[in-house]
């Protein structure tokens, strides 16, 4: 068994996962509501609930998958990318339990367990072409194995997330802004508003939102949000711009690495519209896409927890000195 944590921002985790990659217990406390009346995530507030809460989960993910910490093969921990203050809270516990326990040790990048988290319960990691879009990143990896990653594209500014979340700030909707411009776009038109997307001539698999951020704030004041339909037909707009580059850069990427599977992950993955979409697209493109489970598309112990049995499968383990990294990248 591995035990894994995730504490790398505001949501504190733990889950066990068999060494074959069944995940047997994932729990998880989430801070949207306490960070919600700050509109958005407090380091400190973040760090301080971590601590109350990360040897409560241990407890009831070793009481759920019915084994004792002397059952356990590894302990892991997310180490980076993230909140300093938050990432030190899982790690040191982790490794506090591998040395109690005589057992390694490993330090899992939180990227990394978003990339292979759609291959959970497919029976292995398949060679694709990944794409992960969440509140902080927004990036294709060319993945050729475990471990084996090549970075073919990232935001140069605001990740998908990041921009959905200030927009809903800009519109008066509550934190996370993902989620709620998605259910105020519901019925509306998405041609609304002709919104710009991004383009590099440089670089063609780049993304960048802080233009669509700017274009929402500009475009404001010529509307009345109060008026019949106007409300979801400017976060329908919103939502397709942001959209319509992920669709296009992970077709392009696809064919530039001749992979036929694309597999998509992140919070922003939860989005109906982008899986309706991207599913339409791949069979047009000859293509097959597959997502990560819902829950397992915003930060959770599970992902890690499954990334760190196929890390230790493959002999990795990591110093117990091994300090967390604010900006470790995947590749």
């Amino acid at each position: 068994m591995i035990l894994a944590l995730e504490t790398s921002c505001d949501e504190t985790a733990a889950a066990i996962c068999t060494l074959d990659g069944r995940i047997l217990s994932s729990r998880l406390f989430s801070q949207i509501e306490i960070h919600r009346q700050f509109g958005g995530v407090v380091p400190e507030v973040a760090s301080r609930n971590h601590i109350t809460k990360v040897r409560p989960l241990v407890d009831a993910v070793l009481q759920e998958a019915g084994i004792a910490l002397s059952d356990v093969a590894a302990f892991a921990a997310t180490c980076g990318p993230g909140l300093v203050s938050s990432l030190l809270i899982g790690t040191s516990m982790a490794k506090a339990l591998a040395v109690a326990e005589k057992k390694p040790f490993l330090a899992i990048n939180h990227m990394e367990a978003h990339l292979l988290s759609p291959f959970v319960g497919r029976g292995g990691i398949e060679p694709a072409l990944g794409l992960i879009v969440s509140g902080g990143h927004t990036m294709l990896v060319n993945i050729e194995a475990v471990g084996r990653y090549y970075l073919m594209g990232h935001t140069r500014d605001d990740a998908a997330g990041e921009c959905l979340d200030k927009v809903a700030r800009m519109l008066g909707l509550p934190y996370p802004g993902g989620p709620e411009i998605e259910k105020a776009a519901r019925g509306g038109d998405p041609g609304f508003v002709k919104f710009p997307r991004s383009r590099f001539a440089d670089a063609p698999l780049d993304f960048s939102y802080s233009g669509l951020k700017t274009s929402v704030l500009y475009e404001l004041p010529k509307l009345d949000l109060k008026a019949d339909g106007v409300m979801a037909n400017l976060c329908a707009s919103v939502q397709e711009a942001v959209i319509d580059p992920l669709l296009d850069k992970a077709v392009l990427a696809a064919r530039a690495t001749g992979r036929q599977l694309i597999a998509v992950s992140g919070g922003v993955s939860c989005n109906k519209r982008l899986r309706e979409k991207f599913f339409e697209r791949c069979e047009q493109e000859g293509l097959f896409g597959i997502f990560a489970p819902p829950h397992l598309c915003t930060d959770n112990a599970g992902m890690v927890a499954f990334t760190a049995a196929h890390r230790f499968n493959s002999g990795h383990r990591s110093p117990i000195e091994q300090e967390v990294d604010p900006n470790w990248s995947v590749a």
